[in-house]
């Protein structure tokens, strides 16, 4: 069996919902004062729904952990429409087909030191060098190398049409050198990253504390710090912003929806897909008759009105209609198995985990599905940071997975080589399929917006044809907003939630 460690949760160029404003966490912000001393804006009291898995090492799962709290920020960011923007590399251009040069704007790191080329050069390399390499850069080899005073040099080993947009994924922030003195490979983010909010203290996987960063390039935070808290329970994160010990409750449970107040909720489309994984390598689902059979007994049209309440679209693809150019240009599976009924020993372990409460609620349907078709189920349910090691490693047959499409780069080729292919970085469907790799990497070569869109889509066509994933919805996320609270980012990535504009 082929075993995948991958970064982690959990990739446009191309067109996405066109949202009102940039979700580049800084760059602009107002800095008039709150209600805090000294003409400082209050601390805000965040909720997050994840805790950190691995010891806030910004090439994992926990790197949208920093840039949802305006800790970290990479060379570029993703705007509304899911282009590359200016972060803290105020411009680029392409040199041949195979360099890049991004000229730096005039930024500090929050220990003091200035971002020069050779410091961003030296933090892109270690997450080259980083084990596994994050996911934004599967399939990917480059180098960097400081180009006079302003300017880093990027090289790739083959062309890469989308550099600066991979290059805005939270996985490849920019730090300082001190974030990587402890060595053995551990990257320190506390005091050595550039963003709004400096972290100051890490409490385990159950608070942070962040003060703000006077001197970031994007303008003086409004409010004066952040006291971060990570509640894996939805209803208690829902409980808490009801009472008034949180300001901001991310990811809130459609069941606690109705129990906030119209004007605390707000829901967002958004680029992420619930799907139930196959594991398509051993075990029963490496028969493809067998996937066939899954994808036969299930009942998509459920999940979305029973199980999210409305606040979801039935499955139609690996992209949902958040992604708006995909309906238009989706076909139909290539290459589908004909369906075989199951046997007394088809005994499927299927797993999920509760930071996102509606999961298990997805799970048991499902299995309540694959059981009447005539599968025996056994569910495992866990928080996900004591289940992605072993479902990375294949120790599942089938697993219920909500993963942001276009969180890792931004690009929709990018999430079908980290999670469908052969090497991916990501493949907890263990997906080992030739067709579909060589759609992928046709894919990966094209440069033009319109038949990137198209080859992403063939693509999808063949993993969708392996049964290896079965789309089940595409999400809306709820928000828990205080009233007194203006200027959270609603961000249809999930990548970024407060910046210099938050504030109580």
């Amino acid at each position: 069996m082929r075993s995948h460690r991958r970064p982690r949760l959990l990739a446009p160029l191309l067109l996405i919902p066109l949202i009102s404003s940039c979700f580049a966490s800084g760059g602009g912000g107002d800095s008039a004062s709150g209600d805090g001393k000294d003409g400082d804006g209050a601390r805000l009291r965040v909720a997050l729904a994840f805790p950190p898995a691995e010891n806030l090492s910004p090439y994992g799962a926990d790197a949208t952990l920093l840039s949802r709290l305006g800790v970290t920020e990479g060379l570029t960011a993703l705007d509304a429409n899911g282009s590359a923007a200016p972060a803290l590399a105020e411009s680029w251009r392409r040199d041949g087909d195979k360099v890049w040069e991004f000229t730096l704007r005039d930024a500090d790191f929050q220990d003091g030191g200035e971002v020069t080329p050779a410091a961003v050069a030296a933090s892109l390399t270690r997450a080259t060098d980083a084990k596994p390499a994050p996911a934004a850069l599967s399939g990917v080899t480059l180098g960097a190398k400081a180009s006079g005073d302003r300017v880093v040099r990027i090289t790739t080993a083959e062309p890469d049409p989308v550099l600066p947009l991979r290059l805005s994924s939270p996985s490849l922030a920019i730090l300082s050198a001190k974030a990587y003195e402890k060595g053995n490979g551990r990257v320190d983010p506390v005091g050595h990253a550039t963003g709004p909010f400096e972290l100051t203290k890490v409490n385990g996987a159950t608070s942070a504390s962040l003060d703000r960063f006077d001197d970031y390039w994007g303008g003086r935070a409004q409010a004066s710090g952040i006291d971060a808290r990570f509640i894996a329970d939805g209803t208690a994160r829902a409980n808490a912003l009801r009472t008034g010990e949180l300001d901001i409750a991310e990811a809130v449970p459609v069941a606690q929806a109705a129990s906030l107040d119209e004007k605390t909720r707000r829901d967002t489309a958004t680029t992420r897909t619930t799907s139930l994984l196959l594991n398509a390598s051993s075990g029963p689902f490496e028969d493809a008759g067998l996937r066939a059979a899954a994808r036969s007994a299930l009942d998509t049209s459920v999940f979305a009105e029973d199980v999210y309440e409305g606040y979801a679209d039935p499955g139609a693809g690996v992209y949902g209609p958040a992604v708006t150019w995909a309906e238009g240009k989706r076909t139909a599976p290539v290459g589908r198995a004909a369906a075989r009924k199951p046997g007394e020993g088809d005994t499927i372990t299927l797993a999920t985990y509760d930071n996102r409460p509606e999961l298990p609620e997805v799970a048991q349907v499902v299995k309540q599905q694959l059981e009447k078709a005539g599968f025996t189920v056994k569910l495992t349910v866990r928080e996900y940071s004591r289940l992605e090691g072993d479902a990375l490693d294949g120790k599942f047959d089938a697993f219920v997975l909500a993963r942001n499409t276009l969180l890792d780069t931004g690009d929709p080729v990018a999430v079908l080589a980290g999670d469908y292919t052969c090497d991916g970085g990501f493949n907890i469907a263990q997906l080992c399929d030739r067709g579909v790799d060589r759609a992928v990497a046709d894919a990966e070569k094209i440069a033009d917006t319109g038949k990137r869109q198209d080859a992403a889509m063939a693509a999808e066509a063949r993993i969708l044809g392996s049964d290896a994933v079965l789309p089940l919805v595409h999400q809306r996320v709820i928000t828990g907003v205080a009233d007194s609270v203006q200027g959270v980012i609603l961000d249809p990535y999930e990548r970024t939630l407060v910046g210099t504009g938050t504030r109580r």
